[in-house]
């Protein structure tokens, strides 16, 4: 048996680690604690969780967990977007020059966050490019948002299809994978952190882990926890 700590950007990650990941992984004796909103800010003692990206709180949040809990067989990991990633992440300024292999650089950067963190049960896992490249996979989720879904959905396929992978969907401000979903179904927007997990759930796990390889590579690490807990 092991324990896992997951650590989420926002609610919507946060639902969808609950939701879908945490029976998952139960299934394979691996049993995740609720997942923790991580920290952006400390002020006057206080600890402010989710919605932020500023890495030092990030970092001594988890750092924090680490040393609570000592035991071989507890493990610790992260669900946080490389979109938008803070200034000050660690390697960010090497991994620039990476910026034409995604998957490259978001590995150097998951090498260079364990590094900082120095804990050999911390497992990072940095999402290409967020959290709505899942919904990706198919989205034919979407049909119920709106009244022309079809025609919407079709251009959905339409972008998805332009790539090998919905994680490599580019992160730019106007065309990073949700507000391209946004563009097409607005009501998204408005309560992503609810419509997110769900529709993902009504993708199902298994269809994302087949469209998103880093994904299945993370959840695949995350399934073999109990036996790296007793080596």
């Amino acid at each position: 048996m092991a324990r896992l700590y997951l650590f989420a950007e926002g609610q919507t990650e946060q639902t969808f680690a609950d939701v879908l990941m945490k029976p998952h992984l139960a299934q394979f004796q691996v049993f995740m604690h609720n997942p923790v909103l991580i920290a952006h800010s400390k002020k006057k003692g206080r600890i402010h969780r989710g919605g932020g990206r500023n890495y030092a709180p990030m970092k001594n949040d988890i750092i924090r967990f680490v040393k609570q809990e000592k035991a071989s067989d507890v493990f610790f990991t992260t669900m946080i977007d490389l979109y938008a990633i803070h200034p000050d992440f660690p390697g960010l300024a090497e991994a620039e020059s990476m910026k034409q292999n995604p998957l490259e650089r978001v590995k150097f950067l998951e090498q260079k966050f364990s590094d900082d963190i120095g804990d050999h049960r911390f497992i990072p896992y940095i999402q290409l490019h967020e959290y709505e490249t899942y919904l990706f996979s198919d989205p034919a989720c979407f049909e119920d948002l709106s009244s022309q879904g079809a025609q919407k959905i079709a251009t959905l396929r339409t972008i998805a299809g332009q790539y090998e992978t919905p994680e490599l969907i580019n992160d730019g401000p106007e065309t990073s994978p949700s507000k391209r979903i946004i563009a097409q179904f607005p009501d998204y927007g408005k309560t992503k952190s609810v419509f997110g997990p769900q529709l993902a759930e009504k993708i199902g796990l298994q269809v994302i882990r087949n469209h998103c390889p880093h994904f299945h590579e993370w959840l695949a690490k995350l399934e073999s926890l109990d036996d790296s807990s007793t080596d």
